[in-house]
């Protein structure tokens, strides 16, 4: 199959599957990961070949880049012991757990695979658990803590994995050069990306045309992966230091019309890369599978069975055990820290630990000479297909049992106090500015003020919402007679559609 006709494949396999999704309510990566394996077992279409290198260049530093671009520097460091004790500590404790139990159980296996296969499983991709979480309403700092774990595990994951990966092709390991080298690459990428992000705004500062600082923000990414992996240092963590950095100064950056056209921008980038992450990762399973082809079918479903169990169970374990022991023994600064988690909190918080297409890719990247690449590759696979699916589809039920947060509450809470600031704006301009445009503005914000949270306030959407809909068609007629131009009538329709999103 030529790239262009997968690559018209894949769009259209994304929308369709999509849509679907929709009307049956489900999370769309688990339906585009099923899509993929079906159509792989139709006998004759040609194998879709993923390549680890386009995975891991290609697709992972825009998406966390984003990832890291939409956070909160704020949630990050109030929840960083939490973050910290996920994305560390359990992603090392989880490369361990797995090769251990590997060796000792399944028959063969040798100590070097045993840890890679381990470091291959040990971080976990969000997608799936946001989307659902976001669906069926949780409080938002679990969502954060979900959300900043990943953007730090891959790192501790994929640095764990070249060492290990090393050993596996040396025979050689050292514990003390191990750490020592986590911790290097862990702090090289982090200063290369803060490096880069930095620079990157000063350059932004010094541009006023939306689609080259759009394509730009672009660039940072790939510009930071780069030069972080030729200095052999984490690429992952330099996309998120530069994220990070980038997201935290948008507002000086950017103008508004520029942050609204590049928001729309990452939001379809985004959608379209993970879509297609997913869609290709199921498309995997005959050339995966024909890998395994002579092993032992027993030996296989051991090593599966294992892998899955030490990964679910120690991650759920985790949460209700070690992670608020280590919370109360790191020392740090508590006193703008989150509540304590309920313990229906942690239970949803260890089952949303779910693995994705990074994990495949590190897998895929394995050199044909290691031995039990093959069996490494498919149960990466496995793991990664059953816990989407099954973790996935049962997340919301044990979500039921959190309370969800009242958001339309807290954002007439929000709408109250940033009319309050511009009443309070007005009595510092009021006798420097024309009485009555003062006063008409003050009109304005009390009514406002005044209707927040009322019955009145809905009916008032809606009317307005009406009033929005005989614009457009005015416009349209106007710009039908000819009357007025192309340009000032999309740039009048976009301040409708602006209008229209936000009382919607």
């Amino acid at each position: 199959m030529g790239d262009v006709e997968l690559l018209i494949g894949l769009l259209a396999g994304i929308v369709a599957v999509v849509l679907l999704a929709r009307q049956l309510r489900l999370p769309y990566p688990i339906l585009l990961v099923l899509a993929g394996v079906g159509v792989s077992l139709i006998p004759g279409l040609p194998q879709v070949r993923l390549d680890p290198d386009v995975v891991l260049f290609l697709f992972l530093p825009p998406l966390l880049y984003a990832a890291a671009f939409s956070s909160s520097p704020r949630e990050l460091r109030e929840q960083a012991r939490a973050i910290g004790v996920l994305a560390i500590g359990l992603v090392v404790v989880s490369t361990a757990a797995v090769a251990v139990a590997l060796h000792l159980v399944v028959p063969g296996f040798g100590w070097a695979e045993a840890f890679l296969l381990g470091a291959i499983l040990s971080p976990t991709d969000p997608v799936v658990a946001v989307a659902v979480l976001e669906r069926i309403g949780v409080p938002p700092r679990l969502r954060a803590l979900l959300e900043g774990e990943s953007l730090v595990n891959d790192g501790t994951g994929l640095t764990l994995y070249k060492v290990a990966l090393g050993a596996a092709t040396s025979g050689t390991f050292s514990l003390l050069n191990a750490a020592g080298k986590l911790a290097g690459v862990a702090v090289g990428g982090v200063a290369i990306g803060l490096a880069v992000g930095w620079l990157a705004g000063w350059l932004r500062r010094r541009i006023d045309d939306p689609p080259v600082e759009i394509a730009a923000s672009l660039l940072i990414p790939y510009v930071a992966f780069v030069f972080a992996e030729a200095a052999t240092v984490s690429g992952v963590l330099a996309a998120v230091a530069a994220g990070l950095y980038s997201g935290s100064s948008l507002n000086e950056l950017f103008r508004a019309g520029t942050r609204l056209q590049a928001k729309a921008f990452w939001d379809v980038l985004v959608f379209l890369l993970e879509s297609a992450l997913f869609l290709l990762l199921g498309l995997q399973l005959r050339r995966i599978a024909a890998g395994i082809q002579g092993l032992d079918a027993g030996r296989v479903a051991l090593a599966v069975a294992i892998s899955i169990g030490v990964v679910v169970v120690l991650r759920v374990a985790w949460m209700y055990t070690v992670s608020p022991l280590l919370r109360r023994l790191i020392p740090g600064p508590s006193r703008d820290e989150p509540p304590r988690m309920r313990a229906a909190e942690r239970l949803l918080v260890g089952w949303a630990g779910m693995r994705g297409a990074i994990s495949l890719a590190a897998a895929l990247a394995i050199p044909e000479s290691v031995d039990e690449r093959n069996l490494i590759v498919f149960v990466t696979f496995a793991v990664i297909v059953v816990g989407l699916t099954i973790q996935g589809l049962t997340l919301p039920l044990v979500a039921r049992h959190i309370e969800s947060p009242d958001e339309e509450a807290i954002r007439d809470h929000a709408r109250e106090e940033a009319a309050k600031a511009a009443l309070a704006k007005l009595d510092e301009v009021d006798g420097q500015a024309d009485e009555e445009a003062v006063a008409r503005l003050r009109s304005l914000y009390e009514m406002r003020l005044a209707r927040i949270g009322s019955d009145d306030a809905q009916v008032g959407r809606r009317l307005r919402l009406e009033l929005i809909d005989a614009e457009r068609e005015a416009l349209g007629e106007l710009h039908a007679r000819g009357e007025l131009d192309r340009t000032l009538f999309q740039e009048m329709m976009r301040e409708l559609d602006l209008d229209d999103e936000r009382l919607r």
